[in-house]
């Protein structure tokens, strides 16, 4: 059991950001490593993924297999928080000598005498650069298709965090974070797969959490700044679902953009959430608020999009149905 120690000033410094693409490329490598079991009730694509893409794993991801073992630790320099693939390769190619040592030689000892490793553990700049290659070419090989999808389901996880804050409070935010997860003031309860109990003081510089579709938990110590947690994000299915009885109705994709307003939202969050482009995502709203289904609230240049009355009704009745 792992256990993250909150004070005041932790509670208070709390917040959520979308998933990265570089946490979410060494996550894959490990979901094709050990299969889709055990997330495949909450995300039913990753069986799909994960038999398209396993066969030919190793020629893609390169070094990525030796540095991402099956489980336990994982190599700081691939959790960058960077927003986007380019700056996190970037600065995982980057990343001091000093750290590249200390990260690989937490690797098994089997693993970390491999010649490419021992070059990367030594900073060389073909190391580098072929860190920063395989990083790439396993992304636009086996991520670059699923990627729209990964930032939907995160756009939906961050909206449903969202509302339990409002609703439940801090409180309710991190009760429901995970399966088995506890929540017993000031200690948030996290089960790992390590072999002894670890406790991790916040010591007040606050926590980042990032949702992830392929892995957590994990979690990254930084001594001078807030401490990251990935968790498994929860896949937010709505629209989906929704899509299933309405579609007849709607048409499939206006009933995942009905759907996707089950939360308020802006036009770009919609788009995310739906899956579509951003001027179908305004197209179909716009259809939706003609027929009475949303409400739009413009405030300058910023429109927030909302379920009328009606549109509320035909949601609870689609769900009921299920």
């Amino acid at each position: 059991m792992m256990r993250l120690e909150f004070t005041a000033a932790d509670l208070r410094n709390l917040t959520v950001t979308a998933p990265r693409a570089l946490e979410e490329t060494a996550f894959s490598v490990r979901r094709l490593r050990i299969g889709p079991v055990g997330v495949q009730r909450i995300r039913p694509g990753l069986a799909q993924w994960h038999r398209r893409h396993r066969t030919r794993a190793a020629a893609r991801a390169g070094i990525l297999l030796d540095l991402v073992p099956r489980e336990g630790f994982l190599p700081d320099f691939l959790l960058p928080l960077a927003d986007d693939l380019v700056t996190g390769v970037d600065l995982a190619a980057q990343t001091p000598a000093e750290q590249l040592a200390a990260d690989i030689n937490q690797l098994p000892a089997a693993v970390r005498t491999q010649r490419r490793l021992r070059d990367l553990a030594e900073g060389t700049s073909h190391a580098r650069q072929g860190l920063a290659r395989d990083l790439r070419r396993y992304f636009d090989s086996c991520l670059v298709d699923v990627w729209p999808q990964i930032q939907a389901h995160g756009a939906a996880d961050r909206a449903l965090r969202a509302e339990t804050l409002l609703r439940g409070g801090i409180d309710g935010l991190l009760a429901t974070l995970g399966d088995r997860w506890r929540w017993e003031p000031p200690f948030l309860h996290i089960p790992w797969s390590g072999l002894n109990d670890v406790e991790v003081p916040l010591c007040g510089r606050g926590l980042i959490l990032v949702p992830s579709y392929f892995g957590g938990p994990a979690l990254m110590y930084r001594p001078e700044d807030p401490t990251v947690l990935i968790y498994p994000m929860h896949a937010g299915e709505a629209a989906t679902r929704s899509a299933g009885t309405l579609g007849p109705l709607l048409g499939r994709t206006r009933a995942a953009v009905l759907a996707a307003v089950r939360q308020p939202a802006n036009t770009t969050t919609i788009a995310e959430r739906a899956c579509v482009s951003l001027p179908s995502a305004s197209q179909h709203a716009t259809v939706l608020r003609n027929a009475g289904l949303l409400t739009t609230t413009r405030t300058g240049n910023a429109v927030l999009h909302a379920l009328s009355p009606l549109g509320e009704a035909l949601l609870r009745s689609d769900s009921a149905a299920h």
